[in-house]
């Protein structure tokens, strides 16, 4: 896997069959429990619709389980501004920018903080399309945003999250968009996963590692630079949750050199060039109309002109 994968179009679907990690019988350090995949929601009876997707078709038969993973009992699915709590309400009128498919029935389901914390669908297109490679890891992957981007560029996704009704969410959303089936959805840690012995023993190679971890929530931005001029303060990688956010990137390396890491659009950018040491590393601001929404710093073979190091 070099980088003329990561550029060239798609060769196919693989299915990643994460076997091995259901019959491992190593256990999260801060857990005595195995990692487990998130278990399927009931079934629903309704007629599947089919959709055309930039890698084949879902199941590529008839009678697709478009509604195999269909979770509208866990959270309500808003169509009415007046049916929104109100610290959601922003959010709710850019619904569409946050899922084109927001309205396709059953409808996209996001819990509280999904509605604050799922990337843009444009924003998470071009992520995807920047990460394009055979194997990726999105390690927070919330109600499914970047997930189901990843999905459309890359031939296997594993998507974790330590929550299971953001990972039914997600796997619904996925469904939506006729990209689940190419998802695997593990429920568990980030950190003890990475630390397991089933990923360090583990020969199939993760290519990049997304990662978009908790910033603390909307209060992250609520500050006022002292200086009276209305800025906001500069945002520091120990405010990332729930460990350092320097920590955060360097497990990740011990996994692979090709990290994308979202940030907010105030991260100061020398603790970013920090984590990157000699190596180069590329930031893009990511744009929704004239806001400027976040960061993304690309490091490793996802660097422009590093590709070498992928």
């Amino acid at each position: 896997m070099g980088k003329n994968k990561r550029k060239s179009g798609m060769s196919g679907l693989s299915s990643f069959v994460l076997e091995s990690f259901r019959n491992d019988t190593a256990t999260a350090s801060s857990s005595t429990e195995p990692i487990q995949p998130v278990p399927e929601p009931e079934q629903s009876t309704e007629e599947p619709a089919h959709k055309k997707q930039k890698i084949g078709s879902e199941n590529g038969k008839k009678g697709s389980h478009r509604h195999r993973y269909d979770a509208s009992g866990l959270v309500p699915h808003y169509e009415n501004a007046s049916e929104v709590p109100e610290q959601s309400q922003k959010y709710f009128a850019q619904r569409y920018r946050l899922f084109s498919l927001y309205s396709k029935p059953p409808g996209c389901l996001l819990d509280d903080e999904g509605w604050f914390s799922v990337t843009p669908e444009r924003i998470a297109n071009q992520i995807a399309e920047r990460c394009r490679c055979d194997t990726i890891l999105d390690g927070f992957c919330g109600v499914g945003g970047n997930a189901i981007a990843f999905a459309q560029t890359c031939n296997r996704v594993i998507a974790l999250d330590n929550s299971p009704t953001r990972l039914a969410l997600a796997r619904h959303n996925a469904q939506i968009y006729g990209v689940a089936d190419r998802i695997e959805f593990i429920q568990a840690d980030y950190f003890s996963f990475i630390q397991s012995r089933v990923l360090r023993g583990d020969p199939r190679k993760i290519d990049v590692i997304f990662l978009s971890p908790p910033w603390g929530g909307p209060g992250h931005l609520r500050a006022v630079d002292q200086t009276g001029e209305g800025e906001h303060p500069s945002y520091r990688l120990s405010s990332v949750q729930p460990i350092h956010g320097a920590e955060l990137f360097r497990l990740s390396r011990s996994v692979t050199p090709n990290i994308a890491y979202f940030l907010p659009r105030n991260t100061n950018l020398n603790e970013i060039g920090e984590l990157a040491g000699e190596e180069k590393v590329e930031v893009e601001e990511e744009w929704t109309g004239n806001k400027l929404k976040a960061l993304t710093c690309y490091f490793g073979g996802l660097a422009v002109g590093q590709e070498h190091l992928f």
